[in-house]
Formats: C-alpha cells, sequence, structure tokens
C-alpha cells in the first residue's frame, strides 16, 4: 500500500496538482495505514512562521490557531523541530514544557503526543511532518518507516510547488525595477473592480527618458528607470505599483476614500524628483502623472482609458504635474487621445503609406514632380487622407514616426523609379515642427537621400506657414538654412494661411512658395482676388521664389494662373494623389498632361461673346 501510495503522489506532483490537494491525499492515506494516529503537515514561510497546510483529521479551529506560529526552541514539537532541523518527539503533551503554551489546545482534542519530523530539501528546512498520538507514546517501527518515506514525498512536492511559484513570481515582476509588471497589473486591476466600489488609478510617464538614453546611453535610462521605479515602491503600499514596459508606470488605489489620488500623486512626485546617480551622470527624475476614479458602475477598462485620457492631457497642459480625470471634461483632449491612438496602431500595423500628387507645368502639362502625402488604411480597408488624423500629428512622437516613416517609402518608391529609368522629377515632403525641434533633421534626409540615390536639388522640404513663424528661437530658421546649404530645396507650404509676408521670406529665403487653394478659388471672385495674387507672383518672381498653386479644380482655373504667369500648379484637376504603382504607370506613359483645357476656356469665352 505505501508503494502505491508513492507512485500516487509522485504522479500528482508530475502533475502539477495543488500542494494542499497532494498533502491532504498523503495524510489520508498514511493514517489508513497507522493505528490511532493523526497526521499533519505545517510549511515554512519566509518569515519563519509555520503555516498548516494538510491535515484533514484536525478541527478547523485547531488548525487556525496554530497557523502563523513562530518557530524556535521549545516552541511546541513542530516549532522546535523546524528550527533545529531535527525530530522532536514528545511522548507527554501534558507534561512537557515545549507544550505548556499549546496544550490547552491539544489536550481537549485527545491529542496526548507529537512526534514531530522536518521537511529538508536542498539544505533547508520547507516545513514539518507531525503524527499525533491519542496516548501517550513514540513512534513505532512501522511508524517511523511510513514517516521517512512521507518527508522524502512531502520534500519532493512542496519542493516542486515552490519552484513553480517563483517562476510565476518572476514571470509576474519587472526584471529591471522589482515592481509587479503588466501581467500583474492586469489581474490586480480586475480584482480591485470587482471587490472595492470605489477605487482609483494613476498612470505615471517618467518624462525625457529618450533624451537620456539618446544623450547618455541606455545604462543611463535603464538607471533612472531603475530609480524611479524604487522611489515609487517607497511611495506607495506593497503590492500596488506597477511597471507597465517603457517609461510607463501604474498604481492603483484600492480605497480612494482613504488615499486622495491627488495626495498620492504629490508625494509620488515629491520622492522622485531628487538627483540620480545614472551610470555616473547626475540625472533629475521627473514624472507626469493622470488618474480617474471609479464609481461602482465603471468598468476597470473605462477607468483605465479615462486615466490615459488625463495623463495624455497632462503632457500636453501640465507637464511634471498631476491631472486627474473629470468626467464630461476635456472632449477634444479625448479627440486627439483617439486620434493619436489609432494613429499610433496604424503605424505599428504598417498602415501607413505614401500617396504622391503630381506638380504640373501650366506652360506645357509636363510632370514637374510629385508631394507625397501621407495616407492611413483604417483596420477595414478604408484610405484615410491626413487631414482627417490632424490631431494626431499635433503629438511630437507621432509626428516624428510619421517623418520617418515617410522617408522610408520615399526612398524605397524612389530607388524603384530609377531602377526603372523614369523620370520623377522632385520630390516633396511635408515637415512638422516636431521634425525641426527634435534636432538632425537635414542629416536624417541627406542620409536617406544617399542611401537612395536622391539628389539633393531633386527633394523638396514643405514647411507650412504656421512652422516656418514659429522661429523666434531660431531653430527652424537655422535647420531652414541647413536644409538649402546642403543643397535641398525648401518650400513655404499653404501660403496665405498664416500671416507670413513675402518680406519676412528675405530674412529666412525659400526656394518656393505654395500659394494656399482659396487664392485660386477667390480668382474669379469680385473684390479684386486675381490682383491679390498677380501682385504675390510677381513680388515673388522679383526674389527669385517659384510659385505653385495647390488646389486646382477647374480648367478655368489652370489658364487663369496661367495667364498670370504661375509656372506650376497641382490639385484635383489635373490629379488625385495616386498609390506608387500608379505613379509607375504615369512616367512610365512618358507624357505630360495635355493642355485640353486651353481650348476648353477659348470655345467657352467665344460662344459668350457671340451669343
Amino acid at each position: 500500500m505505501l508503494l502505491s501510495t508513492q507512485n500516487t503522489i509522485l504522479e500528482m506532483t508530475a502533475k502539477g496538482r495543488p500542494i494542499g490537494e497532494i498533502v491532504d491525499y498523503l495524510c489520508r492515506a498514511v493514517e489508513a495505514m497507522a493505528d490511532d494516529v493523526v497526521s499533519s503537515v505545517l510549511l515554512l514561510d519566509s518569515e519563519n512562521r509555520l503555516r498548516h497546510l494538510g491535515g484533514p483529521s484536525l478541527p478547523l479551529h485547531y488548525c487556525q490557531a496554530i497557523d502563523g506560529t513562530q518557530i524556535g526552541p521549545g516552541i511546541g514539537s513542530c516549532g522546535t523541530a523546524a528550527f533545529t532541523g531535527k525530530a522532536v518527539e514528545v511522548t507527554d503533551i501534558e507534561t512537557h514544557p515545549y507544550w505548556a503554551l499549546y496544550k490547552s489546545l491539544a489536550l481537549p482534542l485527545g491529542l496526548m503526543a507529537c512526534w514531530s519530523t522536518p521537511i529538508i530539501a536542498s539544505g533547508r528546512v520547507l516545513g514539518t511532518f507531525a503524527f499525533y498520538y491519542r496516548t501517550p507514546r513514540g513512534p513505532s517501527d512501522l511508524e517511523r518507516m511510513l514517516v521517512e518515506a512521507c518527508v522524502h514525498l512531502c520534500a519532493i512536492a512542496i519542493e516542486r510547488d515552490q519552484r513553480r511559484a517563483e517562476q510565476q513570481r518572476l514571470a509576474e515582476i519587472d526584471a529591471l525595477t522589482g515592481l509587479p509588471n503588466r501581467s500583474r497589473f492586469n489581474g490586480a486591476l480586475a480584482s480591485v473592480a470587482r471587490t472595492e466600489p470605489n477605487w482609483a488609478l494613476v498612470l505615471l510617464d517618467v518624462d525625457n527618458l529618450k533624451m537620456v538614453n539618446d544623450t547618455f546611453g541606455h545604462a543611463a535610462g535603464d538607471d533612472l528607470i531603475r530609480t524611479v521605479g524604487h522611489r515609487l515602491a517607497s511611495v506607495c503600499a506593497p503590492g500596488t505599483a506597477f511597471r507597465l514596459g517603457g517609461d510607463e508606470f501604474a498604481i492603483i488605489i484600492a480605497c480612494a476614500e482613504t488615499t486622495e489620488p491627488e495626495a498620492l500623486a504629490a508625494a509620488v512626485i515629491d520622492s522622485i524628483s531628487s538627483p540620480a546617480d545614472c551610470a555616473g551622470h547626475v540625472i533629475f527624475p521627473k514624472a507626469t502623472l493622470g488618474g480617474a476614479r471609479a464609481d461602482g458602475e465603471r468598468s476597470p477598462e473605462q477607468v483605465r482609458q479615462n486615466a490615459d485620457y488625463a495623463l495624455y492631457d497632462a503632457k500636453e497642459t501640465a507637464r511634471g504635474r498631476f491631472v486627474e480625470f473629470v468626467p464630461g471634461h476635456g472632449s477634444a483632449i479625448i479627440r486627439r487621445f483617439r486620434s493619436v491612438r489609432d494613429v499610433d496602431e496604424a503605424l505599428r500595423d504598417d498602415r501607413i503609406d505614401t500617396f504622391y500628387q503630381p506638380v504640373i507645368s501650366l506652360s506645357n502639362g509636363r510632370i514637374l514632380g510629385f508631394e507625397a502625402l501621407c495616407r492611413m488604411t483604417t483596420p477595414e480597408g478604408h484610405i484615410i487622407e491626413a487631414q482627417q488624423f490632424q490631431e494626431a500629428m499635433k503629438d511630437a512622437h507621432i509626428a516624428i514616426e510619421i517623418t520617418n516613416r515617410m522617408l522610408d517609402r520615399i526612398g524605397k518608391d524612389v530607388r524603384q523609379w530609377q531602377s526603372e529609368a523614369l523620370a520623377y522629377g522632385t520630390i516633396g515632403i511635408n515637415l512638422t515642427a516636431a521634425d525641426f525641434y527634435r534636432g538632425g533633421l537635414t542629416e536624417r534626409i541627406k542620409a536617406v537621400c544617399l542611401q537612395c540615390g536622391i539628389k539633393p536639388e531633386s527633394f523638396v522640404a514643405e514647411v507650412s506657414e504656421s512652422v516656418y513663424l514659429a522661429r523666434k528661437d531660431g531653430i527652424v530658421a537655422d535647420e531652414i538654412s541647413l536644409l538649402r546649404q546642403e543643397g535641398f530645396r525648401v518650400a513655404l507650404d499653404d501660403f496665405g494661411t498664416g500671416f507670413a509676408s513675402l518680406t519676412q521670406l528675405m530674412t529666412v529665403p525659400v526656394d518656393m512658395i505654395k500659394i494656399e487653394r482659396s487664392f485660386v478659388q477667390r480668382l474669379f471672385q469680385a473684390g479684386g482676388g486675381s490682383v491679390v495674387t498677380r501682385g504675390l507672383l510677381e513680388i515673388a518672381n522679383g526674389l527669385g521664389i517659384d510659385v505653385i498653386a495647390e488646389g486646382i479644380e477647374t480648367p478655368d482655373q489652370a489658364d487663369q494662373l496661367s495667364q498670370l504667369t504661375c509656372t506650376a500648379g497641382q490639385g484635383y484637376f489635373f490629379a488625385r494623389p495616386m498609390a506608387r504603382d500608379q505613379v509607375r504607370l504615369l512616367l512610365n506613359e512618358g507624357k505630360g498632361f495635355h493642355l485640353a483645357w486651353k481650348a476648353t476656356v477659348e470655345q467657352s469665352v467665344a460662344e459668350r461673346l457671340f451669343a
């Protein structure tokens, strides 16, 4: 019977059955093999306290009473055995000094003697295995043999269970900070939402981690994250702070009535702001926080989303501080957050691509070049213009990633066109303020052009009026000058939407201006729209600046602009933005756009004169 029990226990252990179930089976089996014994298994925890693990024949109140007993010399049979690592035989509980404090628990149950053996594996005590007797006596030879086998089986099962628990713990702990990771956070979030009606969530982003990585190296960045994690743990209750990944942390407040999110956030900001040694560099850590409260009706997903909204708002408007989500407030922030999230997902899923709109010579209809335009494909397959996710482009990270993706796509497309000897002319790309303020813009463009064989004069960096005017610190102006020094052409895009004047172009010169479509639409309006456009063209020509008219939609507009000596234009009248394969087909034809609109306009004028 003992051999059968051993095989069963080993099989249960190998299959990963719960340790409590294994020990319970073992106790019942050994009690069936020995006369008048009650078995018990206690587990030694990290604080050197004994925890009840198994003892199906012992009353619940007795198990609860001894649970948590601190081991030591003279602390019952089990406490002493665990402390000394040696078996302890007490043949009479009533008179033995080890049981002076505990005999009042055992004697009323008819437990008169106790023999406890330590469970030892890998040189350390894991717990104890005990036999209680209903008469004052010691163990028999049979019982000694049984206990020897049981202790060995318990050691195997407990050690296996502890290894599995440690693996699980490590799987849920962030190796860099020692905080629980995203997996543990997800479980804790679901748990608090089930059990607590009034809880809160605070999200934290470490400021300037990328700058630290780029400036001092990733070792410094790791030290910064490690420092923030340790300081966060020192402020928050155990098990409530988590590292979600990268520079993201989270804090779950189980009861927002006793711990105000704002007060906790203030303590966190204060604790992490002192200087830190990060790979030999002194860095002052900073963080931005956003939080949201829950009530009984809100799902954990909704609370987390609201905290995300608040964090995004904080990073936009209160960098380095805490913002709490207020229901019904900040719809613009929410729209931008959703837009950023959608574009970020599209970047990860490779759903951001480049379309091209041709720039046409108004004198002969030939293709002068293309403007590269960003397009996003939805998960459902719909293509969305950049204007529809313009909110996301206000996020510096998204704007830079979009530019990098566009440069990558342009490089690959141009390389393909060049391999087929296709004359594509110039390629223009729209740049954002984030591209200029990140630094190294000219070098990034130069690297792409060198890699793909794009001549500098064939590349047009398009800068909108709003970016161009925001040059009080000189960063944009200096970068524009550097681009032109390297031979790249610079265009002032959407001219006429802001307050740029042609006289300003004398201090920060560009190679071309692209007049906004509203100028084109006013050509035939009363009030001198064509006079303004004509004056603009004359001054630009005098400054040696090329002019491209955007938004040409009718043959009349194209003809009028041609007569006003505007040399180039683009718009739906000629072609909508097209995919790279359509560009290849267009260039393969080797033709420009025919000048049929001139004949159409001339015929229309003749009909009006002779009507």
